[in-house]
C-alpha cells in the first residue's frame, strides 16, 4: 500500500488532477517506509543490546553469588501437584516438599522445608540445592543461553512495536488527509450539485 501510494504520485506527479494531499499522503508514506526499513531495526538492536547487557551483568552476579550444595533429606513434609522452574524449559518436574539439612557455602549448617526434586524422597536422600552467600536457598543462576534467548526477543518486540506505531501514525494521518478531501468534496457539491442538470449551469 504505501509503495503503490509512493509509485503512483511519483508517475503522475505533473498531473493536474494530482492533489496536494496526494503529495502529503506520498511523503508521509515515505517517512513511514524509512522509519520501518532504518530506525525500527536499529531500535531493536538497541533494546537488544541493553537488556543483553542487563542480562549478562545479572547473570554475572548470580554465579558469583549463588552457590550448589547438597542438600539431606530428614523427612517427608507433604505431597502437592507438579512444580516447574520459573526459567527452566517448558513442562513441569515433579516435586515433594521435604525438611531438609544443608551446609552453606560459609560452612554454616541449615535446615528447613524446601521442594526436592524428587518423587519419593527416603530419609538421607540428597539432591542439589542452590544457596545463596548466607545459606538461604534461591533459584538456580539463569542460563546464558536463556538470557541470549530474552535478549533477543526483546530485540524483536522493540523493533516490531516501532514498526506497528510508524504504521499506526500513517493510518492516522492518511485518515486525517481523507477527511480533508470529503470535506472539500462535500463544499464543492454544496456550491455546485444542485446546478447540475440545469439548462447553462456552470457554462
Amino acid at each position: 500500500m504505501i509503495v503503490r501510494a509512493m509509485a503512483g504520485v511519483w508517475r503522475w506527479r505533473h498531473n493536474p488532477l494530482c492533489r496536494a494531499t496526494d503529495r502529503a499522503e506520498a511523503w508521509i508514506a515515505l517517512v513511514t517506509l524509512a522509519l520501518m526499513l532504518f530506525a525500527a531495526p536499529a531500535i531493536g538492536v538497541l533494546c537488544g543490546w541493553r537488556t543483553d547487557a542487563s542480562l549478562r551483568q545479572a547473570v554475572a552476579e548470580q554465579r558469583l553469588h549463588r552457590h550448589p550444595t547438597a542438600a539431606v533429606v530428614v523427612s517427608r513434609a507433604e505431597q502437592r501437584g507438579d512444580f516447574s522452574q520459573p526459567d527452566g524449559p517448558p513442562g513441569h518436574v515433579a516435586r515433594t516438599r521435604v525438611v531438609a539439612n544443608w551446609t552453606a557455602h560459609d560452612g554454616s549448617s541449615h535446615s528447613g522445608t524446601l521442594w526436592a526434586p524428587v518423587k519419593s524422597p527416603a530419609p538421607g536422600a540428597t539432591f542439589r540445592l542452590w544457596t545463596d552467600d548466607h545459606g538461604r536457598p534461591v533459584p538456580h543462576p539463569m542460563a546464558r543461553a536463556a538470557a541470549d534467548t530474552h535478549a533477543v526477543f526483546s530485540g524483536l518486540c522493540a523493533a516490531a512495536a516501532a514498526v506497528g506505531l510508524a504504521e499506526g501514525i500513517r493510518r492516522l494521518a492518511v485518515g486525517q488527509l481523507i477527511r480533508r478531501r470529503y470535506a472539500r468534496l462535500d463544499r464543492a457539491w454544496a456550491r455546485y450539485g444542485p446546478d447540475w442538470g440545469r439548462t447553462g449551469a456552470g457554462s
